[in-house]
């Protein structure tokens, strides 16, 4: 329980939480495009960024979905996506990895990515 308290700290109201269970049926159901921020608790990057993503999410809640990953729960997906540093954000579209940045980013470049 802590860990999902603790994800629900880092995500607003529009941010949807990925785990190993619904990763796939969202990304692949999707009919807009998906921003996924893969992070940890621990990273403070991830914490300076994670404000950001939550603002882009309510803006955008029309026009895209925004997820975030916990790496440290999530792992094996991590791993299939070749995620080595935190933050890394990709964008899906049509079920598809089409963008990969790493690091944090300014708000108007990640949404640059999903238009």
């Amino acid at each position: 329980m802590k860990s999902q308290r603790s994800a629900q700290k880092m995500a607003g109201k529009y941010v949807t939480l990925l785990t190993n269970d619904n990763f796939e049926e969202i990304i692949s159901n999707a009919d807009k495009p998906v921003l996924v921020d893969f992070y940890a608790d621990w990273c403070g990057p991830c914490q300076m960024l994670a404000p950001i993503i939550d603002e882009i999410a309510e803006e955008l809640k029309d026009e895209a979905i925004v997820c975030k990953l916990n790496v440290d729960e999530a792992r094996d997906i991590a791993v299939e996506f070749r995620v080595a540093t935190i933050p890394t954000l990709m964008v899906f579209k049509n079920g598809e990895n089409t963008e990969t940045v790493i690091g944090t980013r300014p708000k108007d470049e990640i949404i640059a990515l999903l238009k």
